[in-house]
């Protein structure tokens, strides 16, 4: 990811200084990603600071206890909560704020972290679908055929399902099932009593704060984060001073946006555009909508999914709500292969990272391969079929 990251930035900066990427575009481009950036910034010092209050730890106590020692009722309950804090939220903020969650309910009870991390990823994309405020792409697809939240939910309802379920298959057969580890029951933990009350109250109060500015008073992600982090801040300031580095800002990331920006819009301005008319097509029926959604996966696995559908759109013909609405699920439910396929994905890989979880790549991408074109083509059916 080291390697990625500055190579990126480096191949961007290139195509700038050589002309084949024009300084207009480039700005641009740049002027998009600065919230995007301070976004970044701000949510993982946010999460990792609430990480070390011990919030993340009290919830996952909380969950492991709801599933009453259960091994099976953990996973539906661990489905379900990761299935609603995106649909609810946003795939972004799920990645962020539940996979220490669910990290830390793997060292409470007892069970691998692999399987509890991989409901995360996965659910953040594939869980991303029904509602205009679960995805950045949900809101311009929304806005493009004027689909309001209750239009919105009654038409991706079914697709949503079929995403859901193909996840929790894959889950269960990948990972869930090898992690458990010959054992169909644990021991739930004893509730956390935090070394710190008072930086877990006011941790928690931030992490509130966060998610109710953003769900209820439609702030935006990055003011939001941006204010909760610094209450998080100061209050380490004051009485753990030593716990705040330099180290806790994910320069990695904000190496690699601007750079995989930089080479999106270079590759967008000579000649993306139609090169996706040719591939989406002008077909509105289910062939064309397979046909849509499958390029905004596949593409999304080598560019980004935001930067691609930003691109799709304009590629599908304005009438063609159902083949605009499967590129949608192409580009939600199909960046799953690769680590920058998606916002959530680098998210979730640093959140990883800081836990100290080992991701085997290799399987990473031969597991997502499977449901991503498992989840695609059965929600792209779905949505032409209900």
């Amino acid at each position: 990811m080291d390697w990625l990251a500055a190579g990126l930035l480096a191949c961007g900066l290139v195509l700038l200084a050589t002309g084949v990427l024009p300084t207009g575009p480039a700005g641009e481009a740049m002027a998009r990603i600065g919230p995007l950036l301070v976004f970044l910034a701000t949510v993982i010092v946010l999460a990792e600071l609430t990480g070390k209050a011990e919030v993340f730890d009290s919830v996952a106590s909380w969950v492991a206890r709801a599933a009453k020692g259960n091994y099976v009722r953990l996973f539906g309950l661990c489905v379900l909560f990761a299935s609603v804090t995106t649909i609810t939220l946003n795939l972004d903020t799920t990645a962020v704020l539940l996979t220490p969650v669910m990290l830390a309910l793997a060292t409470r009870v007892g069970i691998a972290a692999v399987p509890l991390a991989m409901t995360t990823v996965w659910l953040a994309n594939t869980a991303s679908l029904l509602l205009p405020v679960s995805n950045l792409t949900n809101l311009l697809a929304a806005d493009r055929v004027a689909l309001s939240p209750s239009g919105m939910a009654a038409t991706m309802w079914a697709p949503q399902l079929v995403s859901i379920a193909a996840t929790m298959a894959c889950l269960w057969g990948f990972y869930w099932r090898r992690g458990r580890r010959g054992a169909d029951t644990y021991t739930p933990p004893e509730p956390l009593r935090p070394a710190d009350p008072v930086l877990f109250r006011v941790s928690a109060v931030a992490v509130a704060g966060f998610l109710l500015a953003i769900l209820v008073a439609d702030v935006p992600l990055w003011s939001a984060s941006s204010t909760a982090a610094l209450v998080v801040v100061v209050v380490f300031a004051l009485r753990r001073r030593q716990d705040l580095r330099l180290s806790l800002v994910p320069w990695r990331l904000l190496v690699l946006v601007p750079g995989m920006f930089l080479v999106v819009e270079a590759v967008n301005v000579n000649g993306l555009h139609g090169l996706l008319t040719s591939a989406v097509g002008d077909d509105g029926g289910l062939l064309g909508m397979l046909r849509s959604a499958g390029v905004g996966a596949g593409l999304s696995n080598v560019l980004n999914n935001l930067p691609v559908y930003l691109a799709g759109e304009g590629a599908v013909p304005e009438a063609n709500h159902d083949q605009l609405l499967a590129l949608l699920i192409g580009t939600n439910v199909g960046p799953l292969v690769t680590p920058w396929a998606s916002l959530a994905t680098l998210l979730w890989f640093e959140r990883c990272r800081w836990h100290g979880t080992s991701i085997p790549l290799g399987r990473f991408m031969l597991t997502g391969l499977v449901l991503a074109v498992t989840a695609t083509v059965g929600s792209t059916v779905a949505l032409a079929v209900v």
